[in-house]
């Protein structure tokens, strides 16, 4: 059974964390990429921490969930999903306004 995005993204701190590591992941990701093009390996060894740190926050924002996530199929399964999320489906839902149904039904 797959799991909506939204109905996965309904625990308000969860939707808060997102809200925060979400573009922290981007940030991080893109800023080690670039430095790594442009031949810096040892400048963007640290940034690679900041993904990782970001989605080890996600995970325990995903713990609260009452609708856990699918486990993941394997590593090629992993990386599809989690980049899928975090470039694409996060901000569709951010901007399409499901984030802010989901925070507002959650209540104070």
């Amino acid at each position: 059974m797959t799991v909506s995005y939204e109905s996965g993204h309904a625990n308000r701190t969860n939707l808060i964390i997102h809200l925060l590591m979400v573009p922290l992941f981007v940030y991080g990701t893109l800023r080690a990429g670039w430095l790594l093009l442009n031949l810096h390996p040892f400048r963007a060894f640290p940034w690679l921490f900041v993904p990782l740190f970001a989605l080890a926050a996600q995970g325990a924002g995903h713990r609260r969930e009452k609708i856990a996530p699918q486990p993941f199929k394997g590593v090629r399964d992993f990386l599809k999903r989690i980049f899928a999320e975090q470039f694409f489906r996060f901000w569709v839902f951010f901007l399409s306004g499901g984030w802010w149904r989901n925070l507002r039904s959650t209540g104070p």
